[in-house]
């Protein structure tokens, strides 16, 4: 049996030579806090960034694919997150609502899904 201890880090990919567009959203709109790469991936592009207790990882790459990929984010206050992301245009998706939760996903300016949500 794996001993699965925590999600340590989610990986999104960008555009090559994008970062400064990609920290513009990650850093300036949702706040989050960069980072440092270990210089041995620095030559790859990119950012990192602490979201909580993991690590969100934007890679780069010349072909992005579209997928249900996504990493989903547990927040406290849904409802401003959703208020900072419409007075900065951002495209909101509609999630199907499920017991226990109430969530929605917006995606960046790369076309990565974000999921943010509240337990109840």
């Amino acid at each position: 049996m794996i001993n699965f201890k925590r999600l340590n880090h989610i990986q999104i990919c960008i555009p090559v030579g994008k970062e400064m567009e990609a920290r513009r959203f990650y850093t300036d709109i949702l706040g989050l806090k960069e980072i440092p790469k270990p210089k041995e991936l620095i030559p790859n592009g990119g950012l990192w960034y602490q979201v909580a207790d993991i690590q969100f990882h934007i890679g780069t790459e010349n072909e992005i694919n579209k997928s249900k990929r996504h990493p989903a984010f547990e927040i406290g206050n849904l409802t401003e997150a959703r208020e900072i992301l419409e007075r900065n245009d951002v495209k909101i998706k509609e999630e199907i609502q499920i017991p226990g939760q109430e969530r929605f996903s917006f995606f960046d300016p790369f076309g990565n899904r974000i999921e943010l949500l509240v337990n109840k």
